[in-house]
């Protein structure tokens, strides 16, 4: 075993499960360093609490018999410190080689295979395409945009519960995506650790239908400005996290399979700004990363993606059950919301959700604050807004929506496009 002398638990994917009739908790790693999972009793929830590096062994004894009446034998808390070790769930030396071996791995590849070919959607070319056209012909048919289009907001959430939305808004932007020589995607990173706010790698990302070619010397002059040792410290997440992923295969789909250098970036928390420890105007990464792209851009038939989703709420994500009221409480913060974006208004945007300490825990923060602060002074369109089920009671949801922003572009005098799950 290697576990330090006070052990401590990694940031954890747990979910309620159970187990022979009994509630339990499945472990697993979020960057998925080990194939294996651990489920444990309930009862032993207090222990991922007090297991936070700051006591050794029979401290956790003693902090979790005083502040949670269990007790547990020596012999028990060396079996589940051992079995933690051993699937790289502590923050250790074994983890720490395990994780420098996975990313020596990853950037040795020649490109980042599609995390969720085969599960999500279909890995199959032929097949994803059949998926993705009929999410298209299930929507009334877009408008291609063609004044001048920089830049759109789409869903990171799967396809089955998004793809109408994912149709609209790629399909509103077809013109100026198949034009386009660059397109940066920023993705939400649903596992940063809050250590930075912008995330880079130079590894080319690949979809069913072939593979889109990093532009490793805008990531370069990126990691330049920020300094390599902080854009690239979670570089890991990229191997993973969906939401770059799900929308390149619709920009890859949309060009016909036609590639063009991409620049991924995820996006780290912005809780920091949101909490009003720091600001997010005076952050350092943040006007970096604005200071090194506008030229490049602006030189550019450039596209600028932010993948992110909007609120969730429920019982899903630690909050109260959303009945038809909570709905239309949610369709009028989220109006305040795609009504900032489409004017344009990055701090207008970020403070609706600083106001009401982001509450509606909306996940697509950080790229589409950045997407704002990129292509500023610009305006646009709303295309599409949907409700998507989160739990199966339906007492659960996360909100989703569609803009297409550009020079020439700008709202509708009526409502957008909707179906059959959408609330506009």
């Amino acid at each position: 075993m290697t576990t330090s002398p006070y052990p401590k638990l990694r940031p954890l994917d747990v979910r309620p499960v159970t187990q022979h009739g009994q509630p339990a908790l499945l472990l697993r790693d979020p960057l998925a360093l080990s194939e294996h999972t651990l489920i444990i009793p309930q009862a032993l929830a207090p222990l991922l609490v007090v297991c936070d590096g700051t006591r050794d062994v029979h401290e956790l004894r003693v902090a979790l018999a005083l502040r949670f009446g269990l007790r547990v034998s020596a012999d028990v808390m060396a079996q589940i410190l051992a079995t933690l070790d051993k699937v790289l769930l502590l923050d250790n030396a074994r983890f720490a080689e395990a994780h420098e071996q996975a990313l020596a791995a990853y950037r040795a590849a020649p490109f980042r295979p599609p995390a969720l070919a085969g599960t999500s959607y279909p890995d199959e070319p032929s097949e994803l395409r059949r998926i993705l056209q009929a999410y298209e012909e299930g929507v009334d048919a877009p408008v291609a945009a063609t004044d001048g289009v920089r830049g759109l907001v789409s869903p990171h959430i799967d396809y089955a519960r998004g793809g109408p939305v994912y149709a609209r808004v790629w399909g509103r932007a077809a013109e100026a995506v198949r034009a386009a020589d660059l397109v940066v995607l920023l993705g939400t990173d649903h596992l940063s650790e809050e250590r930075g706010v912008v995330t880079l790698t130079r590894q080319h990302y690949a979809t069913p239908f072939g593979v889109l070619p990093t532009a490793v010397d805008v990531v370069d002059a990126l990691a330049e400005a920020l300094g390599a040792e902080t854009a690239f410290a979670e570089e890991l997440h990229h191997r993973s996290e969906h939401s770059i992923e799900l929308a390149a295969v619709w920009l890859h789909y949309i060009r016909g399979g036609a590639a063009c250098p991409l620049v991924p970036v995820l996006c780290g928390s912005f809780a920091p700004f949101v909490e009003e420890q720091a600001t997010v105007e005076e952050d350092a990464q943040v006007a970096a990363l604005v200071r090194v792209l506008r030229p490049i851009l602006a030189g550019r038939r450039a596209v600028v993606v932010a993948a992110g989703d909007l609120a969730h709420v429920g019982p899903a994500f630690g909050g109260p059950p959303v009945d038809v009221v909570g709905r239309g409480r949610l369709r009028a913060a989220d109006d305040a919301l795609v009504g900032r974006v489409s004017a344009g208004d990055a701090a207008g945007f970020f403070n609706e959700i600083r106001r009401a300490g982001d509450r509606n825990n909306v996940c697509g923060l950080p790229p589409i604050y950045l997407l704002l602060r990129l292509l500023e002074p610009v305006t646009g369109e709303r295309v599409a807004y949907a409700h998507c089920p989160a739990d199966g009671e339906g007492t659960s949801l996360v909100s989703i929506c569609g803009v297409v922003l550009g020079r020439g572009v700008t709202a509708p005098a009526g409502p957008p496009q909707t179906g059959e799950n959408d609330d506009w």
